[in-house]
């Protein structure tokens, strides 16, 4: 007999807290890796964790929630098993607990669905999910303000209808408020929410603006935690991509100067998005890329080509570069006096240099 066939045995003993142990042990288990993820689900255990997920106390409701989210989280195969046993609607029951444990941990397995694509998100959404976790951040506990964020970032990822529905539900006024909490965990799955939010289109970054996000969300760039500083970049740069309007406004908002300076004080990927940030904005209009540059963004920009190791920031920069430069000679001058032409050749030549590296130089 297998450890698994056991295990689902104690699931059903007479004795709470043995059955709380076995379930724990199977999550234990399942969280290790897909295959044993998979034997928990041809062992026919999924079954008897939802109906016992209903019905029992909250020590085990938390356990089988775990093992929910363990098994959830290898494979969008695996998160499918879950929804098809039926556990949607048991885990979105949950995020009504009295305990807030039993909440965070139903959140965590559908996290843990929802991430992987469009399909199983929307099937969170149809199980009624959203709410509830809109409800859950407005909870005083900070793991369950976490991790309820989490899934609302995993949600809306995927695509604009999704992200809508997250809007619709009263999540970003929510969200928009917490920006101000000392958590950088918390402070950083709610700027990445927001960030998944407004990268679709014009009209979903617009209600994440009208939030009234600026300036409050500009503090973040000086925050001393490097996610809290690259979300807050993220964030920025999804919403002044779609429109020159939105751009004016970042820049309007002192925007521009601040992603400059966080730039500035981190290193490596910290960096990308507020890289990426300059080269949208700078690509909307000449008077923008001018607002770039007088905002001091390419000796910034080639300190990032000269010092960073790593090709793709290179290439990010190069290109940012290159959005700045293209409009006028006056523009291109701008980038010139900085003495990075020869730093781009020197790249562009090197044998070491990646081929997109090398591409952006013709961008």
């Amino acid at each position: 007999m297998s450890v698994m066939s056991l295990l689902r045995t104690l699931l059903l003993d007479v004795v709470p807290t043995i059955q709380q142990t076995a379930a724990l042990a199977l999550g234990r288990l399942a969280n290790y890796n897909d295959d044993l993820a998979e034997a928990v689900v041809k062992c026919d255990i999924l079954p008897q964790l939802v109906y016992s997920l209903a019905e029992q106390n909250r020590f085990y409701k938390k356990a089988a929630a775990f093992v929910l989210r363990a098994v959830g989280k290898h494979s969008p195969q695996l998160a499918q098993a879950i929804v098809d046993c039926g556990a949607l609607d048991t885990l979105v029951i949950c995020l009504e607990d009295f305990d807030p444990g039993v909440k965070e941990a139903a959140a965590w397995a559908l996290r843990y669905i929802a991430r992987h694509n469009a399909e199983l998100s929307q099937a969170v959404v149809d199980a009624g999910a959203v709410p509830l976790l809109v409800f859950c951040i407005q909870e005083p506990e900070i793991a369950l303000k976490r991790i309820a964020a989490s899934a609302l970032s995993d949600i809306a990822k995927h695509s604009p209808e999704l992200a809508q529905t997250v809007v619709d539900a009263g999540a970003v006024a929510y969200l928009a408020q917490m920006l101000l909490n000392p958590d950088a965990k918390l402070k950083h799955q709610i700027l990445s929410a927001l960030s998944q939010v407004s990268k679709h289109s014009v009209d979903l970054a617009e209600m994440v603006v009208e939030a009234e996000i600026f300036p409050v969300v500009l503090t973040c760039l000086k925050d001393k935690d490097e996610y809290v500083k690259k979300n807050a970049s993220t964030l920025i740069r999804e919403i002044a991509k779609h429109t020159p309007e939105l751009s004016q406004l970042v820049v309007n908002t002192g925007g521009v100067a601040a992603v400059i300076d966080c730039i500035g004080s981190c290193k490596g990927n910290t960096r990308l998005p507020g890289i990426m940030m300059l080269g949208y904005v700078a690509a909307h209009s000449e008077n923008l890329a001018m607002a770039v540059i007088i905002s001091k963004g390419v000796p910034q920009l080639s300190v990032c080509l000269s010092e960073e190791p790593e090709d793709h920031i290179k290439a990010a920069a190069a290109w940012a570069l290159g959005q700045i430069g293209r409009h006028t000679p006056e523009h291109a001058r701008a980038v010139a006096v900085t003495n990075t032409l020869p730093v781009l050749l020197s790249l562009y030549m090197s044998t070491e240099s990646s081929e997109d590296l090398q591409v952006k130089f013709w961008k």
